[in-house]
C-alpha cells in the first residue's frame, strides 16, 4: 500500500502534464468559475454605447443651490 502512495507522489512531482492535470483537477476547475463569475458581474455593470447614466443624491444638492450673490454682466470681446 505504502509503495503505492509513494510511486503516485514521485509520478505527480516529476511529471508536469499530471502535475498540471492534478492541479487543475483540486484547483483549477474553481479559478476558471470564480473568473467567469467576476466576468458576468463587471460586464453586468458596464453601460451600454451611448447610455448615460446620471446619480442624483437630493442631499448634495440642497447643500450645494446657490443662496444668492452679486450679478456679473457678461460682455463679450472681439479681437
Amino acid at each position: 500500500m505504502l509503495k503505492y502512495i509513494f510511486l503516485t507522489f514521485l509520478i505527480i512531482v516529476f511529471v508536469p502534464q499530471v502535475r498540471r492535470f492534478v492541479f487543475w483537477l483540486l484547483i483549477g476547475r474553481k479559478i476558471i468559475d470564480a473568473q467567469k463569475k467576476a466576468e458576468a458581474h463587471f460586464n453586468s455593470q458596464q453601460s451600454k454605447e451611448g447610455e448615460i447614466k446620471v446619480k442624483y443624491n437630493p442631499a448634495d444638492a440642497r447643500s450645494k443651490r446657490d443662496e444668492g450673490g452679486e450679478y456679473i454682466d457678461y460682455k463679450e470681446i472681439k479681437d
